[in-house]
């Protein structure tokens, strides 16, 4: 056995809290619970089985050692979590960095933590999802990595390609073998293998708007998240070195599959109540006045309950609104004010034409 094989086991077995005396595992109980069960059992038994074997453990039970690793890694990272957070602890952090929390959403981030899933959150646009990953690196204290879905999205753009005209300048060089071309400077790192490669502390993922991407990119996610690791034909195995905290945002456009809603957490983000966006623009709007959030937060409930409007205004649009009126010095909500500042609060046309035409800011301004 190399020296190399040597250290892995030694590592292996310390990690495994490897009795050398008695050649036996000690027991770790908690495991278990983390690790779901039978299949936990089924695994460490083959642990125990391959640790007497030497170097066959490599190459014979290589899968279930890194399979055990992970779960030994997940349930670091969880003691990790449930020593420093809770639900209500993140709720508090929400809100300090200006972003209004329940306790729905954050009993869902304190479980995607907990358990190392990724958290999948739907709603319609503009509710705050995309923001959810943006607030949880901040309380992480670390960095953010964003992959735009859209319609033709590959793996070339979302894993990683080569640079193909530093390889062909590099060819015309004197010298220069072909297979050289294939190393690590000319590798054009996209945010897949970016958040693979990523250092400790482990980096937030946002996987922002996967309705819009196919259903073949979805089947090629859940490749790479399974096992955390990319096969380059001309590099090599990629591994990463930490698991990222993966937020997934899905506007509804299509139906994803159930596969990816297993492995998730799942959260649903409805539109605000009225109390809920007079905090949040008490929050985002720099001196507003209370009541006047308060007549805000009706215009916008009693907007989102028409059946007619082409597209519903979302917090986005409210923030936009207060904010005018906060600059324009006006402290209430009326008619004229309404239909005035209707471009921050309507993106259609269809929308503000029918709206000015039946001249519905008389009945709908001036809480």
């Amino acid at each position: 056995m190399s020296k190399d094989d040597e250290l892995y086991m030694e590592n292996l077995k310390r990690e495994l809290h490897y009795d050398v005396a008695s050649g036996l595992l000690k027991p770790l109980d908690v495991y278990p619970i983390l690790a779901g069960g039978q299949e936990y059992l089924q695994l460490r038994r083959r642990v125990i089985e391959a640790l007497a074997h030497g170097r066959e453990w490599l190459q014979t039970a290589s899968r279930p050692a890194r399979r055990f690793r992970y779960y030994l890694y997940k349930w670091r990272v969880s003691m990790r979590v449930k020593n420093h957070f809770s639900p209500e602890k993140i709720m508090n952090e929400f809100t300090s960095l200006d972003y209004v929390c329940d306790e729905t959403i954050a009993e869902a981030v304190y479980l995607a933590l907990l358990l190392k899933k990724p958290l999948l959150v739907e709603g319609e646009p503009g509710v705050g999802k995309t923001e959810i990953a943006k607030v949880l690196a901040k309380m992480l204290n670390t960095q953010l990595i964003r992959l735009q879905c859209y319609e033709g999205l590959d793996e070339s753009k979302a894993l990683y390609e080569w640079n193909y005209q530093k390889q062909l300048l590099y060819i015309q060089g004197k010298d220069k073998a072909a297979e050289d071309v294939f190393a690590e400077e000319f590798l054009m790192v996209r945010p897949l293998l970016k958040a693979i490669l990523a250092e400790d502390p482990a980096p937030v993922l946002l996987i922002d708007e996967i309705d819009k991407a196919d259903e073949e990119f979805e089947a090629f996610l859940l490749e790479v998240l399974s096992d955390f690791q990319v096969s380059i034909p001309e590099f090599g195995t990629v591994k990463a070195k930490t698991i990222p905290y993966i937020v997934i945002t899905n506007n509804d456009a299509r139906e994803l599959t159930n596969a990816l809603k297993r492995r998730c957490i799942f959260l649903y983000i409805d539109y605000p109540t009225v109390e809920k966006e007079e905090k949040i623009l008490l929050h985002r709007v720099p001196g507003i006045d209370k009541e006047l959030a308060h007549q805000v937060a009706e215009l916008m409930n009693a907007l989102r309950k028409r059946t007619d409007l082409v597209k519903k205004p979302s917090i986005a649009e409210g923030i936009d609104f207060a904010q005018a009126l906060t600059m324009e010095g006006i402290t209430t909500v009326d008619d004229k004010v309404v239909d005035r500042l209707l471009p921050a609060l309507l993106k259609t046309k269809e929308d503000i034409t029918a709206f000015r035409k039946r001249g519905e800011g008389k009945w709908i301004g001036g809480f």
